[in-house]
């Protein structure tokens, strides 16, 4: 059995940087447990399976797909880099013929269009609340040591926290930042966090970056994730609060790096848009 495989770096229009994901194609439904081993072996943050939902789909014609995310340790309800990486599969080298492409997944149907050079991903945008300190006292300790945190928020849909660094440090002192993320899963101990999201203001002139980020999961074997989709879906609707904006350029500072456009949208969800660069492909032989 050959199974078509991808490797896209999301985020970015530049080979090895932005955030690899594979993408496999299923001609049919595979056993269950193939996901999670074939996820093991590419040891990417994320492997993306795009599944036809009906006997006659076809890959260049069809417009409707499912599709899972699987990290190297599990299952995982949302993961916006390997969306946008399977939305550049199927329009870029399968020439799927569609304006938009709908992806039936764990967190509804998520949409993916291409607009002026990018693809843009319709994602559910996610509400992060008020976080008192002293609950997460001992993981924020061990995130950011001694450093000045100005804002704390939580989102339950996602079990991800957002740490506000102070708007004293600039992007320089997020990018040098040393995390040691493996002592996150002994320092959080309210069962609750599952990502941890580290963030700092942009430039407040209008131009350039109005926030930047780095984004840690352990607890899905993942200790840094280059640039994170569903890390933006919480950023998103925290920063369009903060500064008042609906239309916003982010950039996440991991050492591959990644931009993301974004736009916050009236009915509760958020368009975010990247580029892509397909750097392999090939087939699984099982």
């Amino acid at each position: 059995m050959q199974i078509p495989v991808f490797t896209v770096d999301a985020f970015t229009n530049q080979p090895f940087s932005g955030n690899p994901a594979a993408v496999c194609l299923l001609e049919s439904d595979l056993n269950e447990d193939l996901h999670q081993k074939i996820a093991t072996e590419m040891n990417l943050s994320e492997t993306a399976f795009i599944r036809k939902l009906k006997p006659g789909d076809d890959f260049t014609k069809s417009s409707c797909f499912g599709l899972r995310w699987f990290t190297p340790a599990n299952e995982v309800p949302l993961c916006g880099h390997a969306t946008l990486a399977s939305a550049a599969v199927l329009f870029h080298v399968q020439k799927n013929t569609n304006s938009v492409l709908t992806f039936v997944t764990l967190s509804g149907e998520l949409k993916a269009r291409q607009v002026k050079g990018h693809i843009v991903l319709d994602l559910p945008l996610y509400t992060a609340y008020p976080q008192e300190l002293k609950e997460v006292e001992e993981l924020i300790k061990a995130a950011v040591g001694d450093m000045i945190v100005q804002d704390l928020h939580y989102s339950p849909d996602t079990k991800k926290l957002l740490v506000r660094l102070s708007d004293t440090y600039e992007r320089s002192v997020l990018e040098e930042l040393k995390v040691g993320a493996q002592r996150f899963l002994s320092a959080e101990k309210t069962g609750k966090v599952k990502g941890l999201i580290l963030t700092v203001k942009g430039n407040s002139s209008g131009k350039g970056h109005d926030f930047y980020s780095r984004y840690f999961a352990p607890w899905y074997g993942v200790l840094e994730d280059p640039v994170t989709g569903s890390a933006h879906a919480v950023l998103s609707s925290y920063w369009s609060e903060q500064l008042g904006k609906k239309e916003m350029l982010a950039f996440q500072c991991s050492r591959r790096g990644g931009e993301l456009k974004i736009s916050v949208r009236d009915d509760g969800r958020v368009d975010i848009a990247g580029q892509t660069a397909v750097v392999l492909k090939g087939n699984l032989t099982l």
